[in-house]
Parts: structure tokens; C-alpha cells; sequence
């Protein structure tokens, strides 16, 4: 088997190599690094008898090889495209899947990809799951009142705390308290659908027949119908101008509606969505920090600034939001920028 790392001081890839030569067989196998993600997975581009195949090593100390086989099988039932598995290992923490090339949408839209024509294939797809996939959805975990404010602990606790070096006093936790009630709330007043719950533009794959490929879907839950449409309108990665995104949105809604979806007037919708996506988008400011502080991963300080937009905007488009735009102009915007300096320099 060739490579392109040295086995010594990776032992999990040597692990990895020994079990792809016992599935695949004889044959020479090409293995290369295909891209990790904000968790602990690592996937591999093997190429094997003229075949093009993703390897995942997911340490069964740190990941769960069940639910991703689970919602896979689900998705695939629905008839979206996602990788097929091919083989596992639960024990070792390994699978081996079907490629769906190397094109994300991110990378597409970054190169002058139609960008109508992604978002509806994407909008597509997701409608499938929401209605197609209304039975599997009620056997997935729910997205509850203690999942939600678990996180939302994530902002206090890793993006002002740790990373701005804040000390809260009663007076802000109060804040963000009511915040937490209020935007639990409208996230469980929502119809419950499939949740993929992280539906964007790096989880998107550009595949020939229009229907996108979609990938990291193994957190899928039963949550808000609004949750998905924000991970891929006010996509943490990639911005879009707020008429054009209520545009899509309104589309979706339309769309929704005429399938079955039981979706309120445009204005009550479009606060949902606003309002979820303030939920995501605190739960993703805490996150982006923690995987540097806890997990060394630097690269998700350069998308702070864009999730911390989208909270602002938001908080400054709702009277209700009042609060916690004064928290943000007093205690946040003074802070962030030496923050952010701090931070890439050390």
C-alpha cells in the first residue's frame, strides 16, 4: 500500500492501511489525506483498482461509528445523495465509503459556479428530507429545551469568557438567561422535522445530476424546520445579501407549503429564521473558539468575524433583541479585534 505520512508517528493511518488492505484485497492502494473536520475524523482518498473510495478514521474513543451508519442509511431510504458504506470496522473506528468527488459548494461558488442553480438543488434536497423524511425523523434524538441551552452555554463559555477574557457578572448571565428562554421558545414552537443540522456549504458536494452530495450529516436530530435552511442561507462560510436570501427563503417556504409542510405566513417565518439562526450562530461563535483553545485548530478564528455579523445584524433588526445588542456594543465589539490578535499571535 503506498502513502504519503510517516506511519511511525501516526499509528491510527498504519491501523488504517493494515484494515484497507485486508477489504480492499489485492491490488496496490494510493492512500491520501481527503480533509478532516471540526471533530475528531480524519478522511482519506483511497484510490484501488481503478476506483475512487473515501476512508474515515473516526477513534472509537472520541467518535461514534453508529449514528453516522444509522442517518446514512436513513438519508439514502429518502433518495438524497449520500456516501454508500462499504465496510466497517465499529471496534477499530473505521469505514470505508463511496466518493463523491471533490468539489464542495464552497469551492464552487468560490470558482463562479451558478449560484441559483446550487442553492435550488440544495433547497431541493433539503425539502426532500423534510418531508420524505418525517418518519425517520422521530427516531432520531430530539433537539430539545436541554440540548439547545447546552448550546448556547457555548457563547458565555468559550467565545466571551475564553476567548474575549470577559467575567460576567449577574446582571449579563441574566441577559443572556432571558435570551436562551427566548430563542429556546421559538425553536420548539417550530413543526419538528429531520435535521441534518449542519447543512452548508462545505457539507455540500457538486455531483453531475444536479442533486448535491451531502456529507457530516451523523448529528441529525429532530428539531426546527427553520435550523437547516439558516445553516445554508447564512452559511458561516460564504454571505449572501439579505434580499436575496429572503428571496430563497420565501421560495422555500412556498416550496414547503405546496409538499405538505405545515409553515406559517412569510413575516412569522422569517422571524424563525432570523431568531434560529441567532441561536446557531452563538452556539457556533463558542465553537469556533473552543476548537482553537481546546483543540488547536486555527483556522475557524477567520470565520469569527462573519458568525459574529450575523448576531449582530440580527440583534440590531429586533426590538425584542435589545439587550443583547447593548451587551454587544459594550462589552464584545470593544474586545474583539485584540482578541482575534491576540489569539493568532500566540
Amino acid at each position: 500500500m503506498s502513502t504519503d505520512t510517516n506511519l511511525c508517528a501516526d499509528p491510527r493511518r498504519a491501523q488504517l492501511d493494515q484494515w484497507l488492505a485486508r477489504v480492499l484485497g489485492p491490488g496496490e492502494a494510493r492512500v491520501a489525506p481527503a480533509s478532516a473536520d471540526a471533530s475528531f475524523r480524519r478522511y482519506f482518498r483511497v484510490h484501488h483498482g481503478g476506483r475512487s473510495l473515501i476512508a474515515m478514521d473516526a477513534p472509537p474513543n472520541r467518535e461514534d461509528l453508529g449514528p453516522y451508519i444509522s442517518v446514512a442509511t436513513q438519508l439514502a431510504a429518502i433518495e438524497v445523495s449520500v456516501p454508500s458504506v462499504l465496510a466497517a470496522d465499529l471496534a477499530q473506528g473505521f469505514l470505508l465509503l463511496t466518493d463523491l468527488g471533490s468539489t464542495h459548494y464552497l469551492a464552487a461558488l468560490g470558482a463562479g459556479g451558478d449560484v441559483e442553480r446550487l442553492y435550488r438543488d440544495a433547497a431541493g434536497a433539503l425539502l426532500a428530507i423534510q418531508v420524505r423524511g418525517a418518519t425517520h425523523a422521530t427516531t432520531l434524538p430530539p433537539y430539545d429545551s436541554e440540548l439547545l441551552r447546552r448550546e448556547l452555554r457555548l457563547f458565555p463559555d468559550w467565545f466571551l469568557a475564553r476567548h474575549l477574557g470577559l467575567d460576567l457578572g449577574a446582571a449579563e448571565e441574566a441577559v443572556l438567561a432571558r435570551l436562551s428562554d427566548q430563542l429556546v421558545g421559538v425553536a420548539l414552537a417550530q413543526p419538528q422535522v429531520f435535521v441534518h443540522r449542519d447543512y452548508h456549504s462545505r457539507n455540500l458536494m457538486v455531483l453531475g445530476d444536479g442533486n448535491p452530495g451531502i456529507l457530516d450529516f451523523q448529528d441529525a436530530v429532530r428539531g426546527a424546520v427553520t435550523y437547516d435552511l439558516v445553516s445554508l442561507y447564512k452559511d458561516c462560510y460564504v454571505t449572501w445579501p439579505r434580499e436575496r436570501v429572503l428571496g430563497w427563503v420565501e421560495d422555500y417556504r412556498l416550496r414547503g407549503l405546496a409538499a405538505g409542510l405545515a409553515l406559517p405566513p412569510s413575516a412569522k417565518f422569517v422571524r424563525w429564521f432570523d431568531l434560529m439562526g441567532l441561536q446557531r450562530h452563538l452556539k457556533v461563535l463558542g465553537i469556533f473558539a473552543r476548537l482553537w483553545y481546546r483543540d488547536g485548530k486555527s483556522s475557524y478564528l477567520d470565520d469569527l468575524p462573519t458568525v459574529l455579523a450575523y448576531v449582530r445584524a440580527t440583534a440590531a433588526a429586533y426590538g425584542e433583541l435589545d439587550e443583547l445588542a447593548a451587551l454587544l456594543g459594550e462589552l464584545v465589539e470593544p474586545r474583539f479585534e485584540a482578541a482575534q490578535a491576540r489569539a493568532r499571535a500566540s
